[in-house]
């Protein structure tokens, strides 16, 4: 672990590869409660909450998570599988972006915001204008979250076309930190 100013970088080992990369843009002043790093960086909600932006050919690279009624069944080895490439290619995860789509009961496509195209994957991009929010709290206020997520939409004049769930972070980070984020973008 490198100290440069306000920033920190930190080596991490892929365990796919037993390579580690760089990971440069954390600021020291938001990782609170930070004696160690963990793999998931602290979300600073404000960035995110009741912001609407544009992305023009956002650039992600996508796979499918299993589900059993909308709980996530192998998530964790998705991701990997996908950090996997994003390493192999030497890109970067900006804002360690990983967006949700709960397409069925049964599966939810997810959306890992990438620098580059990434090969063998399957690279897509967004475009539009969304809407999003911040949340926080145990998984089983999900039904909540959208609800508001849905009424504020509609107050601002916005009617969602996609919905994207963003889980900041693992359980484990999630418990260090002491703070479950939830981020619900709406393309609008």
């Amino acid at each position: 672990m490198e100290n440069r100013g306000k920033y920190i970088i930190f080596e991490i080992l892929n365990p796919l590869s037993n390579k580690t990369r760089s990971i440069d843009s954390l600021n020291i002043n938001t990782m609170e409660n930070q004696s160690k790093p963990e793999c998931c960086p602290q979300l600073n909600p404000e960035l995110w909450d009741d912001k609407t932006f544009e992305w023009e050919n956002k650039l992600f690279i996508k796979d499918k998570v299993c589900t059993l009624f909308y709980m996530p069944m192998n998530f964790g080895k998705v991701i990997r599988r996908l950090d996997a490439k994003v390493s192999k290619a030497g890109a970067q995860m900006p804002d360690w972006l990983c967006l949700s789509d709960h397409t069925s009961k049964w599966n939810m496509d997810v959306y890992l915001a990438v620098d580059k195209e990434i090969p063998d994957a399957e690279n897509t991009k967004l475009t539009g204008k969304f809407y999003s929010r911040v949340y926080e709290g145990p998984f089983k206020d999900t039904g909540k979250w959208c609800k508001d997520f849905e009424t504020q939409a509609k107050a601002k004049g916005y009617t969602i076309s996609k919905w994207y769930m963003w889980y900041t972070t693992c359980p484990k980070c999630a418990k260090k930190y002491g703070k479950n984020y939830v981020v619900v973008i709406g393309q609008v």
